[in-house]
């Protein structure tokens, strides 16, 4: 990839993952919702017996510099918009505004974080609350850490950085002592098939870096958790992505059709009008532990990079955790099984488009305009998911 087009997706990826986060979380009425152009519809289910997330307080409430209190399953996302459609979908009724702020040993992270990324201005290291899904305690993490956020290039070693994220993995798996960890949130699809609001479920995660981390060992490296993901409750979450599948349809905004590459031909995929968000599960709709790809830069599926065939979608930060868990395992540490649990927020691109100044201008605006356009929504649907996987535990 050239230079300029890298810090180009560098920008991009600083964009995307900062849009949103430093707005005060507030508790507002469904009007006021509607005026700011928030979500005022909070999702509703009609849960299978027994499984209902049944969100509850900590008493006396806890310090932000008090440990995570033990949890059988540790959920973790990131963004503004994946938090609060994981609030909605695993703490209902209890807004992002009343999580609990955590900043545990967080003046040892400072000299790994640079200036001006949000953990920074946000003063922590995330925000928790705790659920009860069946006879699971889910400790659900907003993380305000993150591999393409953080990271200080390290002195003398070229295409190496700092990775406080997971040192935070580590810290969070140490103090919960969780049996199972789930990563979820926003990605790109890299399959033609796959549209907006699927859901991507695989038990592992592969670096596919380019930038800061280009030299680090990891790179390349693809890391694993074998264990048997329950379907028990999948038919009842795609029930329930259903319901709220008018919410991903696009109408008539979709990518042009002139202005091709006539060199390639026209493939361009596009969000179905009536979509039907799936469940794409690794061994079952894509080859078994096919990866998540972790980038160090905005990178997105067309329809000509052939991402799909070593990925199921692109993000930016998952495969940390198999990283983390790896190097605990090999340390005689407990080490949890562990899956990423990813929604499609952009379709794959049609590779086929051009614009000024780079091909690849015109193809970044499609994926970030259905990135912002569709990041709660595609989220409820990853977390519905992760609701199904602890449900069926």
């Amino acid at each position: 990839m050239e230079e300029t087009e890298l810090a180009f997706r560098k920008g991009l990826a600083t964009d995307i993952l900062t849009w949103r986060a430093y707005e005060p979380p507030t508790e507002l009425s469904p009007a006021a919702a509607l005026a700011a152009g928030l979500v005022a519809e909070k999702p509703t289910y009609d849960f299978p017996a027994n499984t209902e997330p049944k969100p509850f307080a900590i008493n006396p409430a806890p310090m932000p510099d008090a440990a995570f209190p033990k949890a059988d399953v540790i959920v973790v996302t990131w963004t503004r918009d994946e938090w609060e459609a994981l609030a909605d979908v695993l703490t209902p009724g209890v807004s992002v505004a009343k999580w609990y702020p955590y900043r545990r040993n967080y003046n040892a992270y400072l000299p790994k974080i640079r200036a001006g990324a949000p953990a920074r201005t946000l003063n922590r290291l995330g925000a928790y609350y705790m659920t009860k899904i069946g006879n699971k305690t889910v400790l659900c993490l907003k993380c305000d850490l993150h591999l393409n956020q953080d990271s200080m290039s390290i002195p003398g070693k070229p295409g190496t950085a700092t990775l406080p994220v997971k040192d935070f993995f580590d810290q969070m798996i140490e103090e919960a002592k969780p049996d199972h960890v789930l990563t979820t949130g926003t990605a790109g699809a890299v399959f033609t098939k796959q549209d907006l609001g699927d859901v991507v479920v695989t038990r592992a995660g592969r670096f596919h870096l380019a930038d800061e981390f280009k030299n680090e060992p990891f790179n390349n490296t693809t890391f694993k958790s074998d264990w048997t993901i329950p379907k028990k409750y999948f038919d009842d979450a795609k029930k329930f992505m259903n319901k709220y599948a008018s919410n991903l349809t696009t109408g008539p905004i979709l990518p042009p059709t002139i202005n091709y590459d006539p060199n390639v031909a026209d493939k361009c995929p596009k969000p179905l009008s009536n979509p039907d968000p799936n469940i794409w599960l690794d061994g079952d709709q894509m080859p078994a532990f096919h990866p998540i790809l972790t980038t160090d830069f905005f990178e997105f599926g067309t329809s000509t990079n052939n991402l799909d065939k070593i990925g199921a979608a692109c993000e930016m930060g998952d495969a940390v955790l198999g990283l983390a868990i790896d190097e605990r395992a090999k340390a005689g540490k407990s080490a949890p099984k562990w899956a990423i649990v990813r929604n499609c927020s952009d379709p794959q691109i049609n590779g086929a488009l051009v614009g000024k100044p780079s091909k690849i201008s015109q193809q970044a605006m499609w994926a970030v305009f259905f990135y912002k356009g569709y990041g709660y929504w595609t989220t409820v649907m990853s977390a519905i998911a992760c609701w199904a996987i602890v449900a069926g535990l």
